[in-house]
């Protein structure tokens, strides 16, 4: 178990360095595995990892699919990547990981759309003698080990800056994530609210936080109905992958682009049309 656990240290370290994303995996779990080890190739064991992202078929996930296939080619270890396909749902994925610790695999990797809600799940995949590795997903108690891209607080810290330039350092801002349950998406939030409160005091949000359930269209659906209700805002902030884009196409239909900044967190492949026409500036 010693040895599964670097093994899957490495697996999100890959992962997280591919861009951390990956996207729909429809072929079954590979056979094998096991809490006590996984199938034998070339003389030597290899490890049957399952990676569970919030969702798959988006292209953040895509991302950290390059990552699992990279240390598959490395290692020769079996990876498979499975979760609610689309966008995230919390009771999809928690029934997903619950199908994976019955193919006895020998260790998963998890990034949760709500963490609290997989604890008892994660505990169980532990007593069985499943490693578990978890991402964005700070604090959990039922893991081996929890890996973080950077220190939350100050990335969100930092996406504040971003929008503070770009709004001039005054008027109303909308903050959104994925899912409110999302504790990276918290604590960038918090970041971004204290950075806020600390430095830009002619900044203000219009209203609480926001949340559109992890799709592209969630997200533009809200930023419409943010638009419509304070027409002086001035910026929003998009946590999830899927909100920038969904801002964007909110912000140009009301005819305001380039008079509301957007920002956060997303990939070039996704909101590359909103950067060639200055929509958003800074992801």
């Amino acid at each position: 178990m010693k040895k599964a656990s670097l093994l899957l240290a490495a697996l999100m370290l890959v992962s997280l360095l591919a861009g951390c994303g990956g996207g729909k995996q429809d072929s079954a779990p590979p056979a094998g595995g096991g809490g006590n080890g996984g199938a034998e190739s070339s003389g030597s064991k290899t490890y049957v990892i399952a990676n569970t992202p919030k969702c798959v078929g988006i292209s953040w996930w895509d991302r950290m699919k390059v990552g699992n296939d990279r240390f598959v080619e490395t290692t020769g270890n079996e990876v498979y990547q499975v979760g609610p396909a689309g966008q995230s749902d919390t009771a999809v994925q928690v029934s997903t990981v619950e199908d994976v610790i019955s193919t006895g695999v020998d260790a998963i990797t998890v990034i949760p759309s709500d963490p609290d809600a997989l604890e008892t799940t994660l505990a169980k995949a532990r007593r069985e003698g499943i490693v578990v590795i978890s991402h964005e997903a700070e604090g959990m108690e039922n893991v081996d080990y929890d890996i973080e891209a950077f220190v939350n607080a100050d990335y969100g810290a930092h996406m504040m800056d971003v929008l503070a330039a770009e709004m001039g350092e005054e008027g109303g801002y909308c903050i959104m994530m994925g899912m409110l349950t999302m504790s990276s998406h918290q604590q960038w939030t918090a970041g971004a609210i204290a950075r806020q409160e600390e430095k830009y005091p002619n900044m203000y949000q219009v209203c609480e936080s926001q949340a559109q359930g992890g799709s592209q269209e969630g997200s533009y659906k809200v930023a419409k109905e943010v638009i419509a209700s304070y027409p002086d805002i001035k910026g929003f902030i998009g946590c999830d992958m899927v909100n920038p884009p969904g801002i964007a196409m909110a912000v140009e239909e009301a005819g305001k682009a380039g008079q509301i900044a957007v920002t956060g967190t997303c990939l070039v492949s996704v909101a590359g049309d909103y950067l060639n026409s200055g929509t958003i500036k800074t992801i």
